[in-house]
């Protein structure tokens, strides 16, 4: 049984995903399920998780970015996190997320592995 999937605006920079877009903030349009919409709602919380450990290792001035777990698990999430509103998103949404290269690197192969995030 197919589920009707609706229109949702994802606003990263507060992490809320709503019903109607806000005319101040920048969001993407994504069409989702019940079920994908569940989806995006644990990778958002999964992403603010990151993204608190990763400032609170920020105050540890002798740990490198560069090897630091906390920082590669922020990444991780953040790319996860584009890669389902990729597949979620609109045109608009879609362009966005080619246009700044996120999704772009040796460890990121396409639609595939936007794919495989599901």
């Amino acid at each position: 049984m197919s589920q009707k999937k609706q229109t949702y605006h994802v606003d990263l920079v507060s992490g809320d995903v709503l019903g109607q877009k806000l005319e101040e903030n920048p969001s993407f349009t994504i069409h989702a399920t019940d079920e994908e919409l569940v989806e995006l709602k644990q990778c958002l919380e999964e992403h603010h998780t990151n993204d608190l450990e990763s400032y609170a290792r920020s105050h540890v001035p002798y740990l490198l970015y560069h090897h630091d777990r906390a920082n590669d698990k922020y990444d991780a999430a953040m790319k996860k996190l584009y890669a389902i509103i990729y597949q979620l998103g609109d045109e608009n949404a879609r362009e966005h997320i080619e246009e700044i290269g996120i999704l772009k690197d040796n460890k990121f192969e396409g639609d595939q592995e936007v794919k495989n995030f599901k």
